[in-house]
């Protein structure tokens, strides 16, 4: 199969573009990394790129919370406007056939448990709350402690920052696009992917990067609010081997199907420290008590459709991960 790879020299998009040549396809990278023409919001460059090409694999974006709402313009023409143009532009081709890299952001928070209530669904956390130090959210019924648990595709969305919500945005012109052309679209949400190759010193990057760029400059991993936040860390090669995998699946045309993509082994962003800040011999994290709006507390993932429906598994365990992870090289961006 010839696949277009968007974002084919990022962090994500190079790993999936070895596995598929290695799985035997021919992937085709398109990235301004690699041609400053390569731009997925520029539609002549993305008609010539579609030329002779069976499917897309979307992995550009700009990624990360950002700042605020003042770069959400960039957030929107990246995202969005890029998809959008590389849509159209599938749709006059006659390709038929993408997989998105979704994102577990669209969620919001995470699945919780009441006591009394059962599932409930928390709202944004409250400012003086936070500035209080107490970062878990209660049950907006009953104000009770809740229980957080493994989320499933078919939680509601509820974007929490601009990124998000772009990212959501994505999901709803890959449906549109499918239901338009006939054509079958996959989103794989990813959750907190980390592995060889990820940007270092960037405010964009995930907080795997954080800490392991911290851990280069010599300098202790800084821990948001208490560290207890939980998260599902995958590593970028099973994540580019779901890639591969929903490639290879049978279409489903007219529609959009998600999947999360996760290793399904919570851990708290505070283990995460730990674990990689030992790994590498590095200074021992330190827990802040800072926080960051946008943020969630806990979001992790039920990958059980991902398994049953595509035969895909994570291979690589946490503590194998985060010790290569600790000595692997990163990128400049």
């Amino acid at each position: 199969m010839r696949v277009l790879v968007t974002g084919g020299a990022g962090f994500i998009g190079s790993h999936v573009v070895t596995t598929l040549r290695e799985r035997g396809h021919e992937p085709i990278v398109f990235d301004v990394r690699k041609d400053p023409g390569a731009d997925v919001r520029d539609r002549a460059a993305v008609d010539r790129a579609l030329s002779g090409v069976d499917a897309v694999c979307h992995q550009a974006a700009m990624v990360g919370l950002g700042n605020g709402v003042a770069d959400a313009a960039e957030y929107a023409a990246h995202n969005d406007l890029g998809t959008a143009v590389l849509l159209a532009a599938m749709a006059e081709a006659g390709v038929g056939r993408l997989v998105l890299a979704g994102s577990m952001v669209v969620y919001g928070e995470g699945r919780y448990e009441c006591p009394r209530h059962g599932v409930v669904r928390p709202g944004p956390r409250a400012v003086a709350d936070l500035d209080a130090g107490r970062f878990e959210p209660p049950c907006p019924v009953c104000g009770a402690d809740l229980s957080p648990g493994l989320t499933g595709e078919d939680t509601p969305a509820d974007p929490r920052n601009v990124y998000a919500t772009t990212k959501l945005a994505q999901e709803y012109l890959a449906a549109a696009w499918a239901r338009s052309t006939g054509g079958s679209a996959v989103s794989l949400r990813y959750h907190n992917v980390y592995g060889p190759g990820m940007p270092r010193d960037t405010p964009y990057a995930g907080v795997a990067s954080f800490f392991r760029s911290a851990l280069a400059r010599g300098e202790a991993p800084r821990v948001f609010e208490d560290g207890g936040q939980r998260r599902d860390f995958v590593h970028v090669r099973d994540v580019a081997a779901a890639n591969a995998a929903a490639l290879e699946a049978a279409a489903e045309p007219g529609a959009l199907t998600t999947y999360n993509t996760g290793s399904g082994d919570p851990h708290t962003v505070g283990e995460m420290a730990r674990t990689l800040a030992a790994a590498y011999g590095g200074p021992d994290p330190v827990v802040t008590g800072e926080y960051r709006l946008g943020d969630v507390r806990h979001i992790t993932a039920d990958s059980a459709r991902l398994r049953d429906g595509l035969g895909w598994k994570p291979e690589v365990g946490f503590e194998e991960g985060m010790t290569e992870f600790a000595r692997a090289g990163m990128r400049a961006e």
